[in-house]
C-alpha cells in the first residue's frame, strides 16, 4: 500500500557551510579561468600578472579548504564529515547497481562519495600548487624551503595538471546531476543558497 507524500522544507545547511561551499566553488572557477588565460597569454605582458593572481586565488582556496576541514569536525551535524561517510550505502549500491530508494536530511550518500573524492583532488591541487608557486615563482609559504628547488617544477606539474582534469570532470558530473534532479522536479540546486531541503514525510524517507 502506498503512502501519500507530504513535502516539507527543512533548514539543514548552516550559513558557514554554504559560505564555504560558494567560496570554494568560485575559487575553483577563478583558478580555471586564470590558468587558461595565463596559457593563452604565454610569453605576453600579462602572463606573470595572471599567474600571480592565480596563486593568490589558490591561497583563498587553501583557506576555504582548511576552514571546511575544521568545520567538518566541530560544526553542526549536516556539516560534519560523518554526514559524508556512508560505506554501507556505497557497498549496497555497488552490489545491486541501484540508487538508494530513500532520501535523508543532509548530504546524499552517493553524492557524498563524489564530494569526498573532490576534496581529495582539491587537497592534491593545493599541495602541488603551493610547491609550484615556491619552486617556479619563489613565492608563498613554502618559498623559504623550496624556492631554490627548480627541479621540483617537473615533479609537481604533471600531478597538478592531472588534478585539474579530474576537477573538470567532477564539475561536469556535479552540474549534470543538478540538471537531472531539476528535471525530476527535485529542488536540490537551491539547498546551498537557502540552506533548505525539501523532503517527504512518508515512512520511506529518513530524516537522520
Amino acid at each position: 500500500m502506498s503512502h501519500p507524500t507530504t513535502i516539507q522544507a527543512r533548514r539543514v545547511y548552516d550559513p558557514l557551510l554554504r559560505l564555504l561551499h560558494w567560496a570554494i566553488a568560485l575559487s575553483i572557477v577563478a583558478l580555471i579561468v586564470t590558468s587558461q588565460l595565463a596559457d593563452w597569454f604565454e610569453h605576453g605582458p600579462y602572463e606573470k600578472t595572471l599567474w600571480n593572481l592565480h596563486i593568490v586565488i589558490g591561497y583563498t582556496l587553501t583557506a576555504g579548504l582548511l576552514t571546511r576541514l575544521l568545520w567538518g569536525l566541530v560544526g553542526p551535524l549536516s556539516a560534519r564529515w560523518r554526514d559524508l561517510w556512508h560505506p554501507a550505502v556505497w557497498k549496497e549500491s555497488l552490489r545491486t547497481l541501484r540508487l538508494p530508494a530513500t532520501h535523508r536530511a543532509g548530504h546524499d550518500p552517493l553524492a557524498s562519495l563524489a564530494y569526498l573524492f573532490a576534496y581529495g583532488v582539491m587537497a592534491l591541487m593545493v599541495v602541488t600548487g603551493l610547491g609550484l608557486a615556491a619552486s617556479e615563482f619563489q613565492t608563498g609559504p613554502l618559498a623559504g624551503w623550496l624556492g631554490d628547488a627548480a627541479w621540483l617544477e617537473d615533479v609537481l606539474k604533471e600531478p597538478h595538471e592531472f588534478g585539474f582534469s579530474l576537477l573538470l570532470g567532477f564539475i561536469g558530473l556535479h552540474l549534470a546531476a543538478l540538471v537531472f534532479h531539476q528535471w525530476r522536479g527535485e529542488r536540490v540546486a537551491q539547498s546551498m543558497v537557502t540552506g533548505k531541503q525539501y523532503l517527504g514525510t512518508e515512512s520511506g524517507v529518513r530524516h537522520d
